[in-house]
Parts: C-alpha cells; sequence; structure tokens
C-alpha cells in the first residue's frame, strides 16, 4: 500500500476497532456509525462494499466468540428473506437513492423504541417473521451498508439477550453480508482498493470483537437492554440527518 495512503489507514482501523467493540457489546451500531467515517474517507460508492468487508470480520468474530449460544432456528429463517433481497438491493447500489431511505429508517428505529416503551412486553414473534426481518434488513442493508437496528427490536422481543442475541444476530447480518458482496461483485464494485482495505482492516475489527466480548460478560440483562435501545436511538438520528 502506498506511503500516502498510510494515514487514511490508521484513521479507518482506530474507527474500525472502536465500532466493533461498540458492535460487539450492543450488537449492532458499529456499522451505522462507520458508514459516516467511512463515506468521508473514501466516498459513499467505495464506503459501502468496504463497510460490508469489515463487517463479514466483525460479524464472523461474534459468531465464534459467542457459537455456543447461537439460535440457528431463526438465523435459516433470517437467511430465507435476507439472501434473495440482499442480491437485489446489491444490484441497485449503482443508481438507488439513498437520502430519502435513510430518512425513513431513521424515523422508523426511533418509532421502535418508543413502541418498546409504550409496550414494554410486547408479543414474542413467530419463527417465521424473521424471514420478513431479513427481507428488510437484506434489501436495505445493500443499499446503505449497515441496517442492523432493524433487526434489534425483533430478537430483543423474541427473548434473547447478550451471548444468545449477539451471536444469534451476527450469524444472521453473516448470510446477508455474503449475498451482498456476491451482488457488489457482479456490479464491479469490489475493486482493487476496496479488497485491500477490507483486508488490512480485518485485525483492528477482529480486536475490536475481542475486547468487547470481554466486556459483555459483565453486563447484565437490564443494562444490556438499555444499552440496546440507546444505541436504536443514536443510529435513528444519525439516519435522519442523513448521515
Amino acid at each position: 500500500m502506498p506511503m500516502d495512503h498510510w494515514p487514511v489507514l490508521l484513521g479507518a482501523s482506530a474507527a474500525a476497532y472502536a465500532l466493533a467493540l461498540l458492535s460487539a457489546v450492543a450488537g449492532f451500531g458499529g456499522g451505522v456509525l462507520l458508514l459516516p467515517v467511512f463515506t468521508a474517507l473514501f466516498g459513499l460508492r467505495m464506503a459501502v462494499p468496504m463497510l460490508t468487508l469489515t463487517q463479514l470480520s466483525s460479524n464472523g468474530a461474534r459468531v465464534w466468540l459467542n457459537r455456543h449460544d447461537l439460535q440457528w432456528r431463526l438465523v435459516g429463517w433470517f437467511a430465507l428473506g435476507a439472501v434473495p433481497f440482499a442480491v437485489a438491493g446489491g444490484l441497485l447500489l449503482a443508481h438507488a437513492p439513498l437520502s430519502p431511505l435513510k430518512r425513513v429508517l431513521g424515523g422508523f428505529l426511533i418509532g421502535l423504541v418508543v413502541w418498546r416503551r409504550v409496550r414494554p412486553q410486547p408479543g414474542k414473534p413467530k419463527d417465521p417473521v424473521f424471514a420478513a426481518v431479513g427481507a428488510a434488513s437484506g434489501f436495505g442493508s445493500a443499499l446503505l451498508g449497515s441496517v442492523g437496528p432493524l433487526t434489534a427490536p425483533f430478537f430483543l422481543a423474541y427473548g434473547l439477550t447478550r451471548a444468545a442475541y449477539i451471536g444469534t444476530e451476527a450469524a444472521s447480518a453473516l448470510t446477508m453480508h455474503l449475498a451482498k458482496l456476491t451482488a457488489y461483485g457482479t456490479g464491479d464494485l469490489l475493486t482493487r482498493t476496496v479488497l485491500l482495505y477490507g483486508l488490512a482492516l480485518t485485525p483492528a475489527v477482529l480486536a475490536g470483537a475481542w475486547t468487547g466480548k470481554k466486556i459483555l460478560t459483565r453486563v447484565g440483562d437490564r443494562v444490556f437492554v438499555l444499552l440496546v435501545e440507546a444505541g436504536l436511538v443514536v443510529s435513528g438520528l444519525l439516519f435522519l440527518g442523513g448521515m
């Protein structure tokens, strides 16, 4: 990698580490917050596939670190909807109007937190509901790089917390990211520069996931849910602001 790229790489690595740590504790949020950083450094069309590569590493690490608590049945239902819609969204990336979609998603996320406060004991969703959740997540994630907060309320309502939540959400997202990368490759978005940066950022992402796992073991269920809801509000505000 040329010498003039090293300051950019170091800055991107620091951001990737911090936000992989956040994702490992809250189950999401890293991608949403990392997208503005990557967009400022590389431009949106390069930032989205590059973010997907870092998320592939981050989610893979979280799956391995929480492998004993995974709910594979939910992962299967999620993948059923996520894979085809992630491919469709990835093929549309080069032409889609992203700004309106971000604002709609931002309002939706904040509305979900309000709904959870109004109905603190929502009904447990049926397993097939996660196919629809996967479809919406796959399509939105392929266009925006990350919509992890969209899935959080459904996994929480199912009753998953801490390791079971983190691992199951990560395994579900992994199926989606693999499908997105296939679509990006078909659309010529996986350039040599994107692949090099994705590979170079992997150590920082893995280190952040490992640190976050250590912190997660000390977080109680109630605090964990509050952290997730706070992350939903922050993510929603960022989307509404067009970030």
